[in-house]
């Protein structure tokens, strides 16, 4: 026999079940609890930032978990918004189940309790009077008038029940505080961008990807009208250019807003604390009309933000407006003489220097080079007059001269102080290969003091989520990268490495009066030490010592070649001085140190990953700002939702409601109770009060006088 079906649930039953949730109060708090943690999540993470500033800032592990959970738009994600939704449901069907029993309350005396339910009061009192009914019930009237008590009468088989109140309205708090609630919600909804998303959701909008060179070939899909309700976007401006738009960053792609006006930037001021922070930034602004034509000037600061046709501009931040950079360009392609490419301008004071040539770039335009054989664009995104760095914490590129430094034992390491400092001027940029592939650079202007010396720094990485990588150029007596190049040309270039050795050799044995087949075989020794660290630097030494050298003989063979390395580098360093018609220099113990520095430069450079090293020689600084652009329309009610908040939150907690109940019977006795809807230190005070005041007035005696508890 089978078990019979279990019996359906009457939809009315359901029906009821979830109105009882949605209108409950924890379903509610629990709603409240996620948008405050959400809140403080979109509060910490700065919001609509493009998708490569979180890539960097978090990493590829952490960036597509954290856009998935939509938390760099935080307040305009699908989930937000449908809590924001049930919060407005919960919180309008909670007024809708409690405002009536409520509102009856507030307006109800309660005359018609009974003798045995006001006896029942924690706060009651007994006595009796000598007045006759009407002089008593007079005077009572009189009291409860005279202190803010409303009150209603019941006679009933000769007594007497006034029942008085005073406080009701703080019921109202209620009806404020949820009030203020919807109104929020309905001003997170708003701003919430719904309406785009539902359009975006329809197919109406798409997403543009990709960089925009000419915004009025953006097609109508990609671009919102200037009706929009609702948005928050940037616009960027260089001085002296408009913008009429606003770039609205959603997900990986973005959209064109239009805007009501064209805004002008005149001039964009900066001011700097003396480490190089940014201390005031402000953008005098042209605002023109687009049905008017009529214009007028401003000045947008931070916190001080211009609005104008419902739409509000904030000094967001500033950025390079196109800067204009004049840059030596040094080859690191060993041997090869200079190819042509790029934008030329006068050599000048460089025409004397045969592996630099000067080129002009701006800032966010490309520029074609080319080198090796191979053809490159080096992408210009970012100039940077100041710059505040930890001086003597920039880490070298290469990790073969730590490795053959293992190989000596030595362990040392900087001791340079961590000091915060402007180091000058620098300039991004990417460098494209023909294939695609890019690797991002910076480099510095003005040499920076590392330990007593003086390095050019240029940074590398392959991914905009690594950190910057330095290669560290020493610089000569003049304080130029001109001795090192040179240096690193004649001890890398193939035409010079035989000479290079046999100099190294002729020298050696001078100083320590070899025979000449020692000197031949310190010769060819010196060709192959050679060879090998123009493959890969103190890389390549490093594996031959770990692959042809026994353990016990490492230390022992990696001093040998190190000593060979610094001795050719000398004599690398002269014949490229010889080779540039200048004389040879004494070796002092600052030169010296400028070769060993120069080795681990060159050594270095080979993992720089470009063919090129270009240096800023000069530059003309062209600024632009960035504003925010935002309309919203729910701001109004958010304002107001937590002005009624507040005196909602203060009418439930401060504003009390108490009822006095007197009771006058026919025999004399009098019955006072007193209740409220919080018991509160001063309850039982304040009856105390009433009850020895009002028995004065009515010329009582108290029978029985309850203390409260």
């Amino acid at each position: 026999m089978k078990n019979p079906a279990p019996a359906r649930r009457p939809r009315s039953q359901a029906a009821s079940s979830l109105y009882e949730l949605l209108s409950s109060m924890r379903f509610a708090i629990a709603l409240l609890t996620v948008l405050a943690i959400a809140s403080v999540i979109g509060t910490l993470l700065q919001q609509n930032q493009p998708f490569n500033n979180y890539l960097n800032q978090f990493g590829p592990f952490w960036f597509p978990m954290f856009q998935m959970l939509g938390l760099y738009n935080v307040y305009s994600t699908g989930w937000f918004l449908a809590i924001l939704a049930f919060l407005l449901l919960s919180t309008g069907l909670c007024i809708v189940r409690h405002a009536r029993p409520m509102l009856h309350d507030m307006r109800a005396f309660r005359e018609t309790a009974r003798e045995t339910s006001l006896r029942a009061f924690h706060l009651c009192a007994e006595g009796r009077t000598s007045l006759d009914a009407e002089t008593a019930a007079a005077r009572t009237r009189a009291y409860l008038a005279a202190n803010g008590f409303r009150t209603r009468e019941n006679p009933r088989d000769g007594d007497l029940l006034l029942a008085a109140k005073q406080g009701s309205w703080s019921r109202a708090g209620y009806f404020l505080a949820h009030g203020a609630i919807i109104l929020i919600c309905v001003g997170g909804l708003l701003d919430g961008n719904l309406p785009l998303k539902l359009r975006m959701a329809l197919g109406n909008k798409q997403v543009l990807h990709g960089e925009v060179s000419d915004v009025s070939q953006v097609p109508p899909t990609s671009r919102l009208g200037e009706g929009n309700a609702t948005f928050r976007g940037n616009v960027f401006i260089p001085e002296g250019k408009s913008a009429s738009v606003a770039v609205l960053n959603v997900d990986d792609g973005m959209l064109l807003q239009d805007l009501p006006f064209i805004v002008s930037l005149d001039k964009f001021h900066v001011d700097f604390y003396p480490t190089g922070q940014p201390k005031r930034f402000a953008s005098d602004v042209i605002i023109t009309d687009r049905d008017s034509g009529k214009s007028f000037r401003h000045t947008i600061e931070v916190n001080k933000p211009l609005t104008y046709r419902g739409v509000t501009l904030y000094q967001a931040s500033f950025e390079d407006g196109g800067s204009r950079l004049r840059l030596a360009v040094h080859s690191l392609v060993p041997g090869e003489a200079q190819e042509e490419g790029g934008r030329h301008a006068d050599h000048g004071d460089h025409a004397s220097v045969p592996e630099s040539r000067l080129v002009e770039a701006v800032v966010n335009e490309a520029l074609p080079l080319a080198y090796d054989g191979q053809q490159y664009t080096a992408e210009f995104t970012d100039f940077r007059p100041f710059n505040v760095e930890t001086v003597g914490q920039q880490a070298s590129t290469a990790t073969g001269l730590a490795r053959l430094q293992q190989h000596l034992g030595s362990g040392a390491k900087s001791r340079s102080e961590r000091t915060m400092k402007n180091v000058g001027p620098s300039f991004t940029y990417r460098l494209r290969d023909a294939s695609g592939q890019a690797r991002e650079y910076i480099n510095y202007m003005v040499p920076t003091e590392q330990d007593g010396r003086w390095y050019a720094l240029a940074g590398m990485r392959e991914s905009p989520d690594q950190p910057f990588r330095f290669l560290r150029i020493p610089t000569d007596e003049a304080g130029t990268v001109d001795a090192w190049f040179a240096l690193r040309n004649a001890l890398l270039d193939p035409k010079l490495r035989a000479e290079v050795a046999r100099r190294y050799a002729r020298g050696a044995q001078q100083r320590e009066s070899l025979r000449p087949d020692s000197a031949q075989r310190l010769e060819e020794t010196a060709q192959r030490t050679l060879q090998l660290f123009s493959e890969q630097g103190f890389d390549s030494l490093g594996g031959f010592i770990e692959k042809t050298v026994p353990q016990a003989d490492r230390e022992n063979v990696a001093s040998a070649l190190l000593k060979v390395m610094e001795g050719t580098t000398w004599e690398a360093w002269m014949l490229a001085r010889e080779r540039a018609g200048e004389k040879p220099v004494e070796p002092t113990a600052q030169r010296i140190q400028f070769v060993r520095d120069s080795l681990a430069s060159v050594s270095d450079s080979m993992h720089y990953g470009s063919p090129v090293y270009l240096q800023l020689v000069s530059f003309e600084q062209v600024q632009a700002t960035v504003l925010q652009a935002t309309r919203s329309p729910g701001k109004p009610l958010v304002y107001l939702g937590s002005l009624l908040l507040v005196m909602g939150v203060f009418a439930m907690l401060y504003v009390r409601e108490r009822r006095l109940f007197v009771l006058l019977k026919a025999d004399g006795r009098i019955l006072m109770a007193l209740s409220t809807n919080r018991q509160g230190l001063d309850a039982g005070e304040q009856f105390a009060r009433h009850r020895d005041a009002l028995m004065n007035h009515l010329d009582a005696t108290a029978a029985q006088r309850d203390e409260p508890q």
